[in-house]
């Protein structure tokens, strides 16, 4: 491959990177070749993105299809308040343009999914994860799996974080290491269980430290080690990986030729499930927020339950439908607030809590439960009344 020659201005721009033993002239245009993929503009793709761009790499693709929101602030540092509203690509493209003009950007507007993920994945050298969903992260794995391509895996929650990559040659792959997803509500996402904003920074620092590694082929990478960081301890932990024969996705005999749809895999909706109207999901009877409306607007209104935390019902709910909170945490204890005479409708931010709600309300022996499909957000989207959601 012949490499791109640095500009003058390049030259003195990057001349701490100059003048390191591992990178100077002939790494810097290396790092110039370079096609990298940032899956996701939020809290991992802020940083990331801002040192890849800093750094030189000559072509960073981004994928995002969301908007900037107010509580994406506290951790989403490419945006800032006057990008509220706008498109994290948009935004996102506006900052790092700012950061280096060398640098060609491609913006991929749209949801990655089973459909595009290969066409889009394939014009890069390296993936970088920085999603925060499981459907994301199989289809990530498994689109790199069947391309070859390195996957810079990164995760936050909480306090802690976990970096490490994925899919190289003889390497582990992410199902190696978590082979099937989590029940669907066993794990909250960021927004449902909380992050720390600096968090982000430092596992999507090490992201774009351990992406820079692999265009330049120096030093040792964390193909075959998960870095598990402790922000209340202040502590890292290495666990040993090995590429797993058996593994659906990249062992021996693969079964996993293929992308799937994987919110179905992950228990997000199930094959059953229907587009419109009301549905199953599992064992609990999902109803979609228009049909919702129409019935709170009857003469006999079902009895609606918000199972979210406190604060996030002080920001919007939907107590002029007379919802009441019981958060999911208390749920147990407050069982004969819940009236048995009429139905019942759960909700929360995006319906997975209020799914755990539903079924821990039928165990009780409740009849008529149902749970509000996608929740508030699904609310929002679907019917345009104006309420806030965090």
């Amino acid at each position: 491959m012949t490499l791109p020659e640095l500009e003058r201005d390049e030259l003195y721009r990057y001349a701490r990177h100059l003048a390191l033993p591992n990178v100077g002239v002939d790494g810097q245009r290396r790092l110039k070749a370079g096609r990298v993929l940032c899956v996701g503009a939020g809290g991992l793709g802020s940083p990331l993105t801002l040192y890849l761009a800093a750094a030189g790499v000559g072509t960073l693709g981004i994928v995002d299809f969301d908007t900037v929101d107010e509580s994406n602030l506290q951790r989403q540092l490419l945006h800032g308040t006057s990008d509220v509203g706008r498109s994290k690509l948009d935004s996102a493209a506006d900052r790092l343009r700012d950061v280096n003009p060398h640098v060609k950007l491609v913006l991929h507007s749209a949801r990655l999914s089973s459909e595009n993920a290969l066409e889009i994945l394939a014009d890069y050298d390296v993936v970088v994860d920085g999603t925060d969903n499981f459907p994301t992260r199989y289809l990530v794995n498994d689109a790199c799996v069947i391309l070859g391509k390195p996957n810079v895996y990164g995760s936050v929650f909480r306090w802690e974080g976990q970096v490490s990559v994925f899919s190289t040659e003889d390497g582990p792959c992410y199902r190696c290491l978590f082979r099937e997803p989590p029940p669907p509500g066993l794990v909250p996402n960021c927004a449902e269980g909380g992050v720390l904003g600096a968090l982000p920074g430092i596992i999507g620092a090490a992201q774009a430290m351990e992406t820079i590694k692999l265009l330049l082929g120096v030093g040792r990478t964390l193909a075959g080690r998960l870095q598990i960081f402790d922000a209340l301890e202040m502590t890292w932990r290495e666990v040993a990986l090995r590429r797993n024969p058996a593994c659906p996705a990249c062992g021996d005999e693969p079964t996993v030729t293929e992308l799937i749809d994987y919110e179905v895999f992950c228990g997000v909706k199930s094959d059953a499930e229907e587009p419109t109207g009301s549905g199953a999901v599992a064992d609990v009877l999902e109803i979609q927020p228009a049909q919702l409306r129409d019935q709170l607007e009857s003469d006999a209104p079902p009895y609606l339950v918000d199972v979210r935390e406190p604060w996030e019902w002080a920001v919007g709910n939907l107590s002029e439908y007379g919802a009441r909170l019981v958060p999911l945490s208390e749920l147990g204890k407050r069982l004969e607030e819940i009236p048995t005479d009429r139905p019942v409708v759960a909700y929360c931010r995006t319906g997975q809590r209020s799914l755990t709600a539903a079924r821990r309300l039928l165990d009780a022996g409740r009849e008529g439960v149902s749970n509000l499909s996608g929740g508030l957000r699904a609310w929002v989207d679907e019917t345009g009344e104006d309420v806030r959601v965090v």
